[in-house]
């Protein structure tokens, strides 16, 4: 009897992992509950434990693999001796076992996109490991399919023949398309021949032992004729080392990012390292969490002209005001009047005044937002999240501090939501409560704008001829010089000042 390992439920709103590490290798025994293997998210880390006790009979999602909730990583043979890899080759080369599953034979199983990820509709069809007339396994590796995101790899659903294949290489497909059709039965055995015969030595090319011999995804190939990239300048990250479509855009923004050493060929990632200074070193693989915020934030440096004006602004009325307040204010709202919900107000103020801030480019159109949905960064142990305040031009005080408390504690306890993190108009960064004096902060794309805040000091300044220590914040606003001006941005900020020197302007809406 065989048991089969999924993946199990990853959290809210986690839908795929990276299996990390395997603690088991085939035809090994494992007992019930004991630690197979592990998998890493965009939040957490999971142990998937053995469902059963038995032998390890075979690993469906190897390390490194991409797997949804529920897929199947791998199958215990229950009892003690089942060794289960090694007697399928040797009943692989009889033929009378393989008649056993006639029965269901010719039932045409279809083969289907499965779940691409969230907010992801489709996918090109990068690599066939098989052709129409092959025989396959269940669960084996069918073809890949390549997103923007992640590359999946396309299991069997039924043991059977490849009788029809839809979408080819290169191919679009959309989410829940169809791929191919199997004929299930008949060929169940033959598909494990092939691993223990050295006959079909044509057919080794496609997945060469010395894995070298690998064909790169179309839209690769196509991306490198494009760009001028050579096979040997890009990195593969597919299976066996295949150049994928999001590695050809890495070693173009690695080549375009390196001004001198342009000669040199990307081979040298790093500085030599003494070996001395090398056993001192701790090497950590990258989250999915921190991979993402690394490629969207070089994706706006190489899309968006970013460039940073700066301001300062005279905080005493507005402390006064928080001062003179926020007791009453904590009382009836129940929660903490802090400097965000000020902030918040002045930008949506100014923002009606200079709506290019507020826009996006979405080709050659200029996409004018007529609401404000207010990001907010957030320092979280995993990384900078930035949750958003939907209509944060419409809601009070209370309501902004409110929102503003609760993502951040969704934030930091990991619970936040994709749909939570999207549809951002604009951004705010508090670098202040780290004790920032001065930074510029980048765009959050497809954003236009995004205000960094600052350390509040005390510095000396002239006011009506006289040197009055002030409270003082710096003031740094980061915008796309593609659709706003240095007029509107000086502007804008100006803007912001003026309503957070004088509190009064904001009830005034002036």
């Amino acid at each position: 009897m065989t048991t089969e390992v999924r993946v199990p439920t990853l959290g809210e709103s986690v839908t795929e992992a990276t299996v990390a590490t395997w603690f088991k290798k085939p035809g090994e025994s494992v007992a019930v509950d004991e630690m197979l293997c592990e998998l890493e998210t965009d939040k957490v880390t999971v142990e998937v434990p053995s469902p059963a006790s038995g032998t390890l009979a075979d690993i469906v999602a190897g390390e490194g693999d991409t797997v949804g909730v529920d897929a199947l990583l791998a199958n215990i043979a229950e009892g003690a001796g089942a060794a289960a890899p090694a007697p399928k080759a040797e009943k692989a080369a009889e033929p009378a076992p393989a008649a056993a599953p006639a029965a269901d034979a010719g039932a045409a199983v279809d083969v289907m996109v499965p779940t691409l990820g969230e907010s992801v509709t489709e996918a090109t069809v990068s690599t066939w490991f098989k052709k129409v007339g092959d025989s396959v396994a269940q669960d084996e590796m069918l073809c890949e399919l390549e997103t923007d995101k992640v590359s999946v790899e396309v299991p069997a659903p039924a043991a059977g023949t490849l009788t029809e294949i839809l979408a080819n290489e290169g191919d679009t497909v959309q989410a829940d398309g169809k791929l191919a059709v199997l004929s299930s039965g008949g060929a169940v055995a033959v598909a494990a021949a092939p691993a223990a015969a050295p006959a079909p030595a044509p057919e080794a090319g496609r997945a060469a032992a010395t894995g070298k011999d690998v064909e790169d995804a179309p839209a690769a190939k196509k991306a490198m004729a494009e760009a001028g990239v050579s096979r040997d300048q890009v990195q593969g990250s597919g299976r066996d080392g295949r150049v994928m479509k999001e590695d050809v855009a890495k070693a173009v923004a690695a080549a375009a990012a390196a001004p001198a050493p342009a000669a040199q060929t990307a081979p040298t990632p790093r500085a030599p390292v003494s070996a001395e200074d090398a056993a001192r070193e701790e090497r950590v693989k990258m989250t999915r969490l921190r991979q993402t915020i690394a490629k969207r934030l070089k994706d706006a440096q190489n899309t968006a002209a970013i460039l940073t004006t700066y301001n300062e602004v005279d905080m005493t009325e507005v402390m006064a005001l928080r001062s003179q307040y926020k007791d009453q204010f904590e009382k009836k709202h129940g929660v903490r009047l802090g400097f965000m919900s000020f902030f918040t107000k002045a930008c949506c103020h100014a923002l009606k005044e200079v709506p290019e801030v507020n826009a996006e480019i979405d080709g050659t159109d200029i996409v004018y937002k007529n609401f404000v949905h207010m990001g907010v960064a957030a320092g979280t142990p995993q990384g900078l999240v930035v949750p958003v305040i939907r209509d944060a031009d419409q809601l009070s005080f209370a309501a902004i501090e409110k929102a503003i408390a609760e993502k951040g504690k969704r934030a930091r306890d990991g619970k936040l939501s994709m749909a939570e993190m999207q549809g951002g108009t604009f951004t705010i960064s508090n670098g202040g409560v780290y004790g920032s004096l001065m930074s510029s902060p980048i765009l959050n794309p497809p954003q236009s704008g995004i205000l960094g805040m600052h350390k509040i000091q005390d510095r000396p300044m002239v006011i009506n001829g006289e040197i009055k220590i002030r409270p003082m914040m710096y003031l740094a606003l980061s915008y796309d010089h593609r659709i706003v001006d240095g007029k509107g941005a000086v502007t804008f900020l100006v803007r912001v000042k003026e309503a957070l020197e004088d509190p009064r302007r904001l009830l005034m809406d002036l």
